[in-house]
This record gives C-alpha cells, structure tokens and sequence, in this order.
C-alpha cells in the first residue's frame, strides 16, 4: 500500500511540475513578445485627431469591425479611398467589387499604398497590410479574389475615407 501511495504523491507532482512549467513558458514567451506588438504600435502616428475610437482601435491595435457595418460596403461612385489617419491615397474605385464577406474590397491597391506582414493571430497565416505613410493597419489579404492577380483585399471601412471624382 505504501508504495501506491508513493507512487500517486509522484504522479501528483509531476502533473503539477508540468502544469507550473507550461505557464511559466508561456507567461516568458508573452513577456518576450507583448513589447515587440507594443513598440510597433508605437511607430505608428495618429495624424488625423478627429479619429474614433473605433478607428483608432482598428488602425493601430490591428482590430477588426464587424462585417456588414461599413457605410463604404456599397459604394459605387467613381473616386478613390483615402486612408482615414494620413489621407494616403490607397484604392481606386475601379479596383472595388463585391465580395459578399462583409468588407470593402479591393483586387488590387495603388502602387506603393502598402506594407505587408504575415499575421499568425487567428492560428492560421495571413497577411495583413498597413499603409505604407502612416504605418496604420488596413486589413488581409487573401488569394481568392476575382482579379488577373487573384487577390482580394480585404479592408475595414473605417479606415476608409471615399473621396469621388468630379
């Protein structure tokens, strides 16, 4: 009986030894990288001071919005989509389509609008892309869109502003 019972108190401890090690790992891994995500965010500037909450949410802690919510989601004039901190010219209208996810989006942007990263959040890769100016985040990109280079963009509306052409 002595022995199970030593047995038992071993088969506790090592449990609670893994236990103890696995949150010790990951609290050290999240000490290592949580300044990393803070000094990036940090590099990115808030011109426009007129900016939400939301927005600025969105644009420098790389939310999301929730789909359908976006007023540019059916716009159809002919114009450009500026970016809503620094006014980068980011999107062509001609390049907008309907992608029934819920977001503005966009076969391909104006050349140089954007900086790219690949993003692991979800548990899955994607790649994300902020504007090349202000370094704000913009949305993914993904490879099933309808255009010659078969990539959609995938953009929050709030980090939109619609300016149409006369």
């Amino acid at each position: 009986m002595g022995l199970i019972v030593k047995y038992m108190k071993n088969c506790i401890f090592e449990i609670v030894r893994r236990k103890f090690l696995k949150l010790f790992s990951v609290s050290v891994l999240s000490l290592l990288f949580l300044p990393y995500k803070f000094l990036y965010a940090v590099t990115k500037k808030i011109i426009n001071q007129n900016l939400t909450d939301e927005q600025k949410y969105i644009l420098f802690n790389e939310g999301t919005e929730r789909p359908f919510t976006s007023s540019l989601l059916h716009e159809k004039r002919d114009g450009f989509y500026h970016c809503a901190n620094c006014d980068a010219k980011l999107f062509s209208s001609d390049t907008k389509y309907d992608s029934g996810t819920g977001w503005p989006s966009f076969t391909e942007p104006l050349p140089g609008a954007f900086k790219t990263k690949v993003d692991y959040s979800l548990g899955m890769k994607r790649v994300e892309y902020h504007c090349a100016k202000c370094g704000a985040h913009h949305g993914h990109v993904f490879e099933d869109g309808p255009g010659e280079n078969g990539m959609r963009f995938c953009n929050n509306g709030l980090c939109l502003i619609f300016k149409p052409t006369n």
